[in-house]
């Protein structure tokens, strides 16, 4: 099996660097880089080409058109049986093509997904909101989890597809706000067999601070509305927890402020939930100071995702804004 890696590049040189070395360690070595500079300021041509000896690499300039769009031209350039999506802010251990070889070819699929986590080598920022991105507290288990809610839709900071899957489906239809969800959903809807290759675990970065964080999820519950827009039918239940516990928190802002007969029954369920996801945290990182950070992340995610959902939930659905 011959896998083709596709990263589409965006004004991330030092990142794409990071990536690159990740994947000289590669233990099953069958495999090209296609990287795809998406219009980028900041170049990363010469960081490129200081890994020509050492991969199978091509590196492509396009004019900016996002991240959907760079992975499609990707495709059509890529040589291998299977293609493989990264993003630039991912670290791949050694082991990952040799998993996902050996899973594809014991438990055939069209297209996969793996999880993601923290190195040891982040800051305790960036492991708090890893921790916070999968924690069942936070996204309900949805990302990379075996007992995930509903179907499985590969994400694609960590996913891959068969070359057929591509022939059949064109790609990616949008290019930004939830594209890799909508590309997961079609996929799925077309017969294609999807799966979840629990072992194939990539180490993201993700965002630095708080505020790239915001901003960020921010964008993803806009992204959701994104998706409900093509397919009404994959907006569920547990998507609108981040609005609702967006709106929990403000009311109980404003009881504390006007002290009403709900105050003390909301701040207990406030903290109740604060310190689950700190005792969780303390286990799975075994770090007081990621654990107090993971309560920052969390709140910082739900509020962004929540605001996001909500405004565009309110202006394109409720006033059918285009």
């Amino acid at each position: 099996m011959f896998f083709s890696i596709i990263i589409p590049l965006y004004n991330r040189p030092q990142e794409i660097n990071e990536l690159l070395e990740s994947l000289t360690h590669q233990t099953y070595l069958q495999f090209e880089v296609l990287v795809i500079e998406d219009g980028s300021t900041a170049d990363a041509k010469t960081v490129v080409e200081g890994y020509s000896n050492r991969l199978d690499i091509s590196y492509y300039v396009k004019p900016n058109e996002g991240q959907g769009f760079a992975r499609n031209y990707g495709f059509a350039k890529a040589k291998g049986d299977y293609f493989v999506v990264f993003d630039s802010d991912c670290l791949i251990p050694p082991d990952y093509l040799n998993t996902v070889k050996n899973y594809l070819y014991s438990h055939p699929l069209d297209a996969y997904g793996g999880p993601d986590g923290a190195a040891a080598s982040f800051t305790p920022v960036q492991k708090a909101i890893s921790y916070s991105m999968t924690s069942p507290f936070t996204t309900g288990g949805i990302r990379g989890n075996k007992k995930g809610i509903g179907q499985f839709h590969p994400r694609s900071f960590n996913m891959g597809i068969s070359r057929q899957v591509w022939e059949k489906t064109g790609g990616f239809i949008i290019t930004r706000l939830g594209e890799d969800i909508e590309y997961s959903i079609r996929i799925h809807k077309m017969g294609f067999k999807i799966g979840l290759i629990a072992d194939a675990v990539v180490f993201h970065k993700r965002r630095t601070s708080f505020v790239q964080f915001f901003k960020q999820l921010h964008f993803f519950g806009r992204a959701r509305i994104n998706i409900y827009k093509f397919f009404p039918g994959e907006l569920k239940l547990v998507h609108f927890f981040p609005a609702s516990f967006t709106l929990f928190l403000l009311f109980t802002i404003i009881t504390n402020v006007i002290k009403t007969p709900l105050t003390y029954l909301c701040n207990i369920i406030l903290t109740i939930f604060t310190l689950l996801i700190f005792f969780h945290s303390l286990i799975s990182n075994k770090s007081v100071k990621v654990a107090f950070l993971s309560i920052i992340a969390a709140f910082t995610q739900l509020t962004a995702y929540g605001l996001g959902f909500i405004q565009d939930l309110w202006k394109r659905v409720i006033l059918k804004k285009s």
